[in-house]
């Protein structure tokens, strides 16, 4: 059964060599994720290790998905920290084990953001992928909004320029109860 969790800066240390390994895997098979291939798994562990200060501090969210004691796939949330932009995240570095698709784990991934997301006063998550890959259709099925692309944007793991398409979700606040329709009732159904 796979989990999904949240981690504090030190767990994130402690998964860094696993998730070394599955952004090693990611960027092998072809994802472009900000790193070109191939990747060094030490480097890879140095560059999430350094991640732990800005979890400590609030200003990245990182969950995994284990899978039994292996990491399965993981996702962050980077919070706007300007004063005008507190409403809003961007979702970064979803990633699956290459071995774990097809079963429902990057939805999953995207689901307990977007929970998360909403549950602390978040209106508005963005993200941007590889234009033509195959996150697009994730995010699509997922019921973000495609809101433009930008050609030759970034290397894909291969060295090739690429183009990126940028996607929005806005997250329901949860509302108050609608007032009855009788006249003379409260909203606990009794009459005053």
């Amino acid at each position: 059964m796979t989990e999904i969790v949240s981690v504090s800066g030190p767990e994130l240390v402690t998964y860094a060599d696993e998730l070394a390994a599955l952004l090693v895997d990611t960027v092998q098979d072809g994802a472009s994720v900000g790193f070109l291939d191939p990747l060094d798994r030490g480097a890879a562990a140095h560059w999430w290790r350094e991640r732990a200060g800005a979890v400590e501090a609030g200003r990245l969210r990182v969950w995994i998905a284990r899978d039994g004691e292996r990491v399965a796939g993981t996702i962050s949330l980077v919070p706007a920290l300007l004063p005008n932009a507190l409403h809003r995240a961007e979702v970064a570095k979803l990633m699956v084990r290459p071995s774990c698709r097809s079963r429902g784990l990057g939805r999953a991934l995207l689901a307990a953001v977007e929970e998360w997301a909403a549950s602390s006063g978040l209106s508005l998550l963005v993200l941007d992928t590889e234009t033509g890959s195959a996150a697009e259709r994730l995010y699509r099925a997922a019921g973000w909004t495609e809101c433009g692309s930008v050609p030759k944007y970034a290397l894909d793991p291969a060295g090739a320029l690429r183009g990126t398409t940028y996607y929005y979700r806005a997250l329901d606040k949860p509302e108050a109860p609608a007032a009855p329709d009788v006249p003379g009732a409260t909203m606990d159904g009794d009459a005053p």
